[in-house]
């Protein structure tokens, strides 16, 4: 474990917690592709670091503030891919971030932070940039590997033979 933990996880929605695709109709962007296990990785986080979520795709934010925001319950920001590293600094110390990208872009950031991720499917800047990346690609358990690997750099170990109601204690009330 490093010295002092980071006190927030910022991630990139498109291509990091998406497959990073957008399906179009006559009508327009109508959907995005996110993947599982994600949110419930992200709950074992939840009460060490603050989460929060940016997005440059304004015609897809809608889509993006349904599953993250009203679904998940996560902040979700709209931010320029190239005005990320700005808008971090003005809200967060960059050596307490841990930001998740994927783009073109994110290595800008990632380059910044505390501590930088990116999904196996990245671009190859955001991989030269990033300390860690993810054997998953974006969209497909990305999101929940990374969160187990911040849990063994910062926090405790997470035991995979340990039931995570500790992390859930709400869902002790759930009965099937």
């Amino acid at each position: 474990m490093l010295t002092k933990p980071p006190k927030v996880f910022i991630l990139d929605v498109d291509g990091v917690l998406t497959d990073g695709h957008f399906i179009y109709s006559s009508r327009g962007k109508m959907y995005k592709i996110f993947g599982p296990d994600d949110n419930d990785a992200l709950g074992l986080l939840k009460n060490m670091l603050e989460i929060r979520f940016v997005t440059g795709d304004v015609k897809g934010f809608k889509i993006s503030r349904k599953r993250i925001v009203d679904d998940m319950g996560y902040k979700l920001d709209l931010v320029s891919t190239y005005k990320r590293k700005d808008w971090i600094g003005k809200r967060y110390q960059l050596s307490e971030v841990i930001y998740m990208g994927d783009g073109i872009f994110d290595h800008y950031v990632l380059s910044s932070v505390r501590y930088g991720i990116c999904p196996a499917n990245s671009h190859w800047l955001a991989k030269k940039y990033a300390n860690h990346i993810t054997l998953c690609s974006g969209g497909d358990r990305a999101v929940a590997e990374a969160c187990l690997h911040i849990m063994n750099i910062f926090f405790n170990n997470f035991d995979e033979y340990e039931y995570p109601d500790k992390y859930f204690p709400s869902l002790s009330d759930i009965t099937t």
